[in-house]
């Protein structure tokens, strides 16, 4: 099932694209920093994902999701659920309840994952290596840290080779299962209103809201 923390494990494999300063290798560095700073060139960002759950049986499930970002803002569309955030604030809109539920968005530096800054996640928490390229992709891998904080111990990183852009997260888990999340479409630039990311209750008659702020 494609739940909520998933989606948020999602955005953490998919802001894990560059990382920590150390000792490292130097080639899968230079790689990383070329992602980083085609990424943080982008004033907005629209991106569709799909996350492919394979377990011991070798049996798979698939969702699909989207996400927008502008700054701190973002708006995130997982299965049953929109997430908005304006900076500021987070509203968490169940489709099926029609229920609403407002929280505090989280404070800058907070260790907390956030969609806003899904991206751009590098500064700490791994060490990397470089795997393997052809004439389209290099491959990276990453390994936590604190690996007794996480489920997984290693995030494999496909990359498109001239865009420096990322086409997929491959989680491998300490339970012998992995999950694997696919870029199906990335759009840098585009014009997104500040009205996406607020929650228009107008547009959900009988909204129940539950404020938590």
């Amino acid at each position: 099932m494609f739940t909520k923390k998933n989606a948020l494990i999602a955005l953490v494999t998919l802001g894990c694209f560059t990382a920590v300063v150390g000792q490292n290798d130097p080639k899968a560095k230079k790689i990383l920093d070329e992602v980083s700073a085609k990424t943080k060139s982008y004033t907005t960002i629209k991106a569709e994902f799909s996350k492919t759950v394979e377990k011991k049986d070798k049996s798979k499930e698939t969702q699909d999701s989207k996400i927008e970002t502008k700054g701190s803002k973002y708006k995130l569309t997982i299965t049953g659920h929109d997430i908005y955030c304006d900076g500021k604030t987070v509203w968490d809109y169940g489709k099926d309840a029609n229920e609403v539920i407002i929280k505090e968005a989280e404070t800058e530096g907070s260790e907390t994952i956030s969609p806003s800054n899904i991206f751009t996640m590098y500064e700490k928490g791994y060490k990397y290596k470089f795997d393997s390229e052809d004439d389209k992709t290099q491959t990276v891998s990453l390994f936590p840290e604190n690996p007794d904080k996480q489920k997984f111990h290693t995030i494999k990183l496909t990359i498109d080779k001239i865009k420096k852009q990322i086409l997929s997260v491959k989680m491998l888990m300490k339970d012998g299962t992995s999950q694997t999340f696919t870029i199906k479409s990335f759009v840098g630039n585009g014009d997104i209103p500040d009205a996406n990311f607020t929650f228009n209750a107008k547009a959900h008659p009988g909204v129940s809201v539950e404020d938590l702020r």
